[in-house]
C-alpha cells in the first residue's frame, strides 16, 4: 500500500527530480491496473501522470531550498522591473520642459484580464500584479471551458491586455510536434486566442498572451497570440505571464516592446517565451491632482 495521498509533494524517480509536483488525483490505469497519480507543477505550469511507485515525496529540507530558490527568483524579477521603470522615469523626467516641471505626472498602465486553469497559480499571479502597480481582474476558469468564456469576458472587462493560461504538456516520446492531439491543452489556448481576435483583430488594440508549460508556440502565435509558450517545448513558470504582461502594460503606448526585453523578462526566458512586436499599453498624464 502507498503511503501516497492527494495534496502531497513529490517528485518522479523516473526524472531524477527535476520538478516538484503536487498529487492532485490518484486513479487505477486500466491497462496495467496500477495505480496512479495525477501531478500538477508547484511553480511550473505542467500537468502528468506517473505510477504511483515512481514517486516519492519530497522532504523537509528540499522543499525548503526549493521554496526559498523560488522566492530569490520573484524577487529578483520584481526588482529588476521596478530598476527599469525607474530608469525610464529618469530618462522622461530629463526631457520635460522647465515649465512642464512644475507639475508631477500620473501614471495609467495597461488593464490585464487574466484567465488561468490553476486556482492556486490564478492567486499567485494576481498578488504579483498588485505588487507590480497593474489593474488586473483574474478568472479562474478550466482550460476547455476559456474559450466559450473569452467572447463575453472581452465584452465586459475591455482589457487591454488578455493572459490565457493554466497548464498543458506534450505528450511523451518523440511524437510529432506539429500535431495538436499531441498536446493536452493547446487547442483550447488556440480557440480561446481565435475567439478574441474575433471580437478584437487588432494586434495592438487587444495583446494576448497564450500557452502553458509546452504549448504548440506556432499555432497560438498563427492564431492571433501577441506573445505565446514554448517555442522548445520547454517547461514555462508560472509567473512568465505576469512579467510579459507587465512589460507591455509598461511600454509607452508611443513605442514597440522591446521583444527582446520582453521574452527576457520573463523566468524562463526565450527558450520558454516568445512573439511578435508589439504596441505598449503604458499612458503618462498630467497635471497629477494634489493631496492637499
Amino acid at each position: 500500500m502507498s503511503d501516497i495521498s492527494v495534496g502531497d509533494l513529490v517528485i518522479r524517480r523516473s526524472h531524477g527530480g527535476d520538478i516538484i509536483f503536487k498529487v492532485t488525483d490518484i486513479f487505477r490505469n486500466e491497462l496495467s491496473q496500477k495505480e496512479h497519480c495525477y501531478l500538477k507543477g508547484l511553480h511550473m505550469r505542467l500537468v502528468a501522470d506517473a505510477p504511483i511507485d515512481d514517486v516519492e515525496k519530497i522532504n523537509a529540507e528540499d522543499l525548503r531550498n526549493e521554496i526559498v530558490r523560488m522566492e530569490s527568483m520573484h524577487n529578483d524579477s520584481l526588482k529588476r522591473v521596478m530598476m527599469r521603470r525607474s530608469m525610464d522615469r529618469e530618462r522622461v523626467e530629463l526631457n520635460r520642459s522647465e515649465q512642464s516641471k512644475k507639475y508631477s505626472f500620473f501614471d495609467i498602465p495597461g488593464r490585464v484580464l487574466h484567465l488561468d486553469g490553476d486556482e492556486e497559480y490564478l492567486r499567485m499571479c494576481l498578488k504579483t500584479y498588485g505588487q507590480l502597480n497593474i489593474e488586473a481582474i483574474g478568472r479562474h476558469i478550466d482550460e476547455s471551458k476559456q474559450p466559450e468564456a473569452v467572447p463575453d469576458l472581452l465584452k465586459e472587462y475591455r482589457p487591454d491586455i488578455l493572459v490565457v493560461t493554466g497548464h498543458d504538456a506534450l505528450s511523451g516520446g518523440n511524437k510529432d510536434m506539429k500535431d495538436i492531439n499531441n498536446y493536452r491543452n493547446s487547442k483550447y489556448y488556440i480557440q480561446s486566442v481565435i475567439n478574441a481576435r474575433l471580437f478584437e483583430p487588432s494586434r495592438d488594440d487587444l495583446v494576448i498572451f497564450a500557452g502553458a508549460c509546452q504549448s504548440y508556440f506556432e499555432a497560438i502565435l498563427a492564431a492571433g497570440a501577441n506573445f505565446a509558450s514554448s517555442p522548445t517545448r520547454i517547461f514555462i513558470h508560472a509567473y512568465d505571464p505576469v512579467f510579459i504582461a507587465e512589460k507591455v502594460a509598461f511600454t509607452p503606448i508611443n513605442k514597440i516592446v522591446d521583444i527582446n526585453d520582453a521574452i527576457t523578462a520573463s523566468v524562463t526566458g526565450i527558450e520558454g517565451v516568445g512573439g511578435v512586436e508589439t504596441r505598449g499599453k503604458f499612458r503618462l498624464g498630467m497635471p497629477k491632482k494634489s493631496n492637499r
